[in-house]
């Protein structure tokens, strides 16, 4: 079992915010799903105070060792939220782990105030990668924005505070500590890399909205490194993501100084593969062979059960 910000997990793997839809996935399984879920915990896609409709499409664009995705943060709002998934997702078997995202730090106060008084809720993660109005850098990019915002958001609720950097930032390390001395319980990174795809042939953009956030192998690297920087620096728990697609992956984010793993990009392949990386991660911490990183395990399903933000 690993102790994380209070809550006893099963096992060091989580999925990243908006890389598996766990009511479709139900819908599509059944109970099966719950019998068998691949996280040891749960995390919403990101929750807005007011529904979002999400960005035009084309919102994919695959690269050679990774994916573009510009979707928009589409939800339902904070509302539509309470009424019709928190339900769902207060059944799954796991800690439930809300994502939210505020434009203003009022919005995010409300968000904050209201998720973490719900039982359901075991801890809340801040998404703080929205533009700051009077500096015009993502929040989750400027040490002093993000320590105002968490300042201002943790009286709000004893619920854990887990936040979300961005890796569009030239010392995550630097924000990191901002986030910890502010009142963060943990932090999570990476989030996706700005990047942009053009229309074979036209020259302009091909995604809806322009440019869109790249995931998957292809950001591996760069995460660990910041995982490693960000490790030195805290003395909270470390959520470690970013091109996870097998045990040895995450057992360099663990090696790094992550406590946990979030898998994302790879359950667009194989909804399972969670379930397969935490017994194979099991196995090489035991002693086991290392794996080749080829393929965890094939997928089982033809099914999409994911809606990354």
């Amino acid at each position: 079992m690993i102790d994380f910000c209070g809550l006893r997990l099963a096992h060091p793997i989580v999925n990243g915010s908006g890389t598996f839809d766990a009511i479709a996935a139900r819908r599509a399984f059944g109970d099966a799903l719950l019998e068998a879920f691949p996280f040891s915990a749960f995390v919403s896609k990101t929750i807005t105070l007011r529904p979002r409709a999400g960005n035009p499409p084309p919102r994919l664009w695959e690269t050679p060792a990774g994916l573009i995705n510009s979707i928009g943060l589409p939800n339902r709002g904070l509302h539509g939220y309470l009424e019709h998934d928190l339900p769902e997702l207060a059944a799954l078997p796991v800690p439930l782990i809300t994502n939210v995202m505020g434009s203003t730090e009022a919005e995010v106060a409300e968000l904050v105030d209201t998720v973490g008084s719900r039982p359901e809720v075991s801890a809340i993660e801040l998404n703080v990668s929205c533009p700051n109005v009077k500096t015009g850098l993502d929040i989750g990019a400027d040490p002093g924005s993000l320590a105002s915002l968490v300042r201002a958001v943790r009286p709000l609720t004893r619920t854990p505070l887990i936040v979300k950097l961005t890796p569009n930032t030239a010392d995550v390390a630097a924000v990191a500590v901002a986030a910890e001395r502010a009142g963060a319980d943990a932090v999570s990174l990476v989030n996706t890399l700005r990047a942009m795809a053009l229309a074979p042939g036209a020259g302009a953009p091909w995604l809806g909205g322009g440019t869109g956030g790249l995931s998957g192998p292809a950001i591996r690297a760069v995460a660990l490194a910041q995982v490693a920087a960000v490790a030195r620096e805290v003395s909270i728990p470390v959520v470690g993501m970013g091109g996870i697609t097998c045990a040895a992956h995450a057992q360099d984010l663990l090696s790094a100084g992550a406590t946990l793993v979030a898998v994302g990009t790879e359950s667009f392949r194989n909804p399972g593969v969670g379930s397969c990386i935490a017994s194979t991660l099991k196995s090489l911490q035991k002693g086991g062979r290392p794996s080749t990183c080829v393929n965890e395990s094939e997928p089982q399903v033809e099914v999409d059960v994911n809606s990354p933000d």
